[in-house]
């Protein structure tokens, strides 16, 4: 199992009229959460789409517990619990500076060839960053 925090502080910008983050940010911050989570690894997005493969998403769930507020420094809690294949999935929660817990979520992402839109296998490069993630240790 592959797990990353990252933090992110919470701008005007992403609240709504309550000074709620608004709901629809929160895919944003599973963008961020992956994004980093994968960078941290030594792995890049632009890296892979350079090379012809990309990651749309396939499914998205939230789930709202209580509200993240203007100028909270938020941890994305980035979860990888399996290998990746043809798809990857990323677990996220999110707590506010307080350590209290304010949202989960989960991304479903499949790794897609550009150069006909079919559905291909994990690169390589990442499964060996994640590989020491998933074997055990004796």
């Amino acid at each position: 199992m592959y797990i990353h925090n990252y933090q992110y502080r919470v701008r005007y910008a992403d609240t709504d009229q309550m000074g709620y983050v608004y709901y629809g940010n929160y895919a944003r911050l599973y963008e961020i959460g992956r994004v980093e989570a994968l960078r941290s690894l030594g792995f890049s997005y632009k890296a892979m789409e350079d090379s012809g493969v990309m990651m749309p998403v396939y499914e998205n769930k939230s789930r709202y517990i209580a509200p993240a507020l203007y100028d909270d420094l938020l941890t994305i809690r980035t979860t990888i619990k399996t290998l990746p294949a043809a798809r990857v999935i990323f677990h996220y929660e999110i707590f506010n500076s307080l350590e209290k817990l304010v949202h989960i979520g989960e991304t479903t992402l499949v790794f897609v060839k550009m150069e006909n839109n079919k559905l291909t296998l994990a690169p390589k490069e990442l499964l060996e960053k994640l590989e020491s993630y998933f074997t055990e240790k004796k």
